[in-house]
């Protein structure tokens, strides 16, 4: 009986692994959001990495994360590291492109829980009286990640953190925005 158990077991373990083998490696998530706000105004921020405590959700994984700021204050080589709690992990972010109202290109290096890269990528296109705001994160998955996609679905996942930051950042917009007037 334990060898037809183990035998099974064998086989449900090669099968995953077969399985994950043939996953695409790359992968994109994707969110959008219209804001009553001008790009300019919702541009700022989302390229001052300083202005990111007030509206992305990661922020909320660990209070007590430790923050380090490098480079330019905002734009092309500004940085932005964290170390926390297993929830937020480790790593850095770097903005690579800036063009005014028009979009943010962000480098992301992750050193834990899992170590990755992936580029992130804000675009701010006017609609009418309104802005639309799309963050695209994209990045290739190792075996390892692989394996992990097969069981959790990365896009809600983390879909799900960015509609979350996307309405913090429409909230937080359009109330400086409504100050103003």
């Amino acid at each position: 009986m334990l060898i037809k158990i183990l035998l099974a077991l064998a086989v449900i373990i090669a099968a995953v692994l077969i399985v994950a083998a043939f996953q695409p490696a790359a992968f994109t998530v994707s969110r959008s959001t219209l804001i009553s706000a001008a790009p300019s105004a919702i541009f700022a921020e989302v390229n001052d990495l300083h202005r990111w405590a007030a509206w992305s959700p990661y922020e909320k994984l660990d209070p007590a994360m430790q923050r380090t700021f490098e480079g330019a204050p905002a734009g092309v080589g500004a940085a932005y590291g964290w170390s926390g709690n297993s929830k937020a992990g480790a790593g850095k972010m770097t903005i690579e492109a800036s063009q005014p109202g028009e979009l943010v290109d962000i480098k992301l290096e992750f050193f834990r829980p899992m170590a990755g890269e992936a580029q992130a990528t804000f675009t701010f296109q006017p609609e009418g009286g309104q802005t639309r705001v799309t963050w695209v994160m994209t990045g290739k998955n190792g075996y390892i990640g692989k394996i992990f996609c097969l069981f959790m679905n990365m896009d809600k996942i983390v879909g799900g953190q960015f509609e979350e930051g996307l309405a913090n950042l429409t909230k937080l917009t359009e109330q400086k925005v409504h100050r103003l007037m």
